[in-house]
């Protein structure tokens, strides 16, 4: 039986991974400039400096990587963050990651007038890291400690907050309004691959952490007594958690800006296809997440060609539905 279910699911593992490779491939080929496969590997292995080769090269390319980086790590992310706050509705969202990072980037361009991708990508990096820290820091106080329902009530609190000067900011400069609610709608056209690179090593240490801790958040799921119960350090395994989410979440959001749904709803049709333990769902997640973002960002050059739908739009468009349901389960079961 054990060999038969693991069969199953390397072989969902060998599917969802070719549709991933598919899918990078198709973004590098589709898009406005009419490109083909032949035109595309000549790209690489011919450069002729054409137009054409020129957008494969330095958009397309960057693009297919960016979106399955961010889509994995945002799916890595839901998975630790639902497991951690024992909240089927939890995304990194809920750790004022996106409000963070999205009110840094509007009050250094507010503020400073700075126009520079890589310094966004600092800055909202910076912003996420300390939105995430703040929760983490609130939900800890008092005597129980930090529980999930806590945290979460510190995440909400922290998110609005950060909502609001935000939008205080963007009410008070126009100017600033127009040059980031762009990057506000999540979108990661336009985005170079030295953002990427800029940021890859802090995702990349998020994807090792979040494999090696899995054993551990087998036993976390079961509950803190248990996980106590059986020698584990709940205060530690908990920030180190709160490190993977930061890391992974905020990294994401400093590159394609705070895009959503991504957090919800892959962990719930990861856990529906290979199961709770998570030596088999963060890895099978990361790549569902990666496939989600991909396809969103294929579908937003079609929409309102030769203009782009932000692909934040098209993961709202595709996950709403989605987390409508979960909703209305979790609260029926209530």
């Amino acid at each position: 039986m054990d060999k038969m279910l693991s069969g199953k699911r390397i072989l969902k593992f060998v599917i969802v991974t070719i549709v991933l490779i598919l899918l990078m491939g198709m973004s590098i080929i589709l898009g406005y400039t009419n490109t083909s496969i032949r035109l595309s590997y000549e790209a690489f292995t011919s450069f002729d400096g054409s137009n054409e080769h020129l957008i494969i090269q330095t958009v397309r390319l960057p693009r297919a990587l960016i979106a399955a980086s961010v889509g994995a790590s945002l799916a890595i992310a839901g998975v630790y963050m639902q497991t951690l706050t024992k909240n089927p509705l939890a995304s990194p969202g809920i750790l004022g990651i996106n409000a963070g990072a999205s009110f840094a980037v509007v009050f250094v361009l507010s503020v400073f007038s700075v126009s520079s991708l890589s310094i966004f990508t600092w800055v909202s990096f910076l912003g996420a890291a300390i939105a995430a820290l703040a929760v983490y820091f609130i939900g800890g106080v008092g005597r129980q400690g930090l529980t999930p329902m806590k945290i979460t009530l510190a995440g909400a609190a922290i998110t609005a907050l950060f909502s609001s000067f935000t939008q205080g900011i963007l009410v008070s400069n126009e100017a600033a309004l127009d040059e980031v609610l762009f990057w506000l709608s999540g979108s990661i056209q336009g985005r170079k691959l030295e953002i990427l690179v800029f940021v890859f090593p802090y995702l990349f240490l998020g994807w090792l952490l979040a494999l090696i801790m899995t054993p551990m958040m087998n036993v976390m799921a079961m509950g803190d007594d248990v996980a106590k119960g059986l020698g584990l350090k709940v205060g530690l395994l908990k920030l180190t958690v709160g490190v993977i989410v930061i890391l992974l979440a905020g990294g994401s959001v400093a590159v394609a800006g705070p895009i959503g749904f991504i957090g919800i709803v892959i962990p719930h049709i990861a856990r529906s296809l290979i199961g709770t333990d998570h030596r088999w769902l963060v890895p099978f997640a990361g790549i569902l997440g990666g496939v989600l973002l991909l396809a969103a960002d294929i579908g937003a050059r079609y929409i309102v060609m030769p203009q782009e739908v932000p692909v934040g739009v098209m993961t709202a468009l595709i996950g709403t539905p989605y987390f409508i349901y979960i909703a209305r389960k979790g609260f029926n079961k209530g």
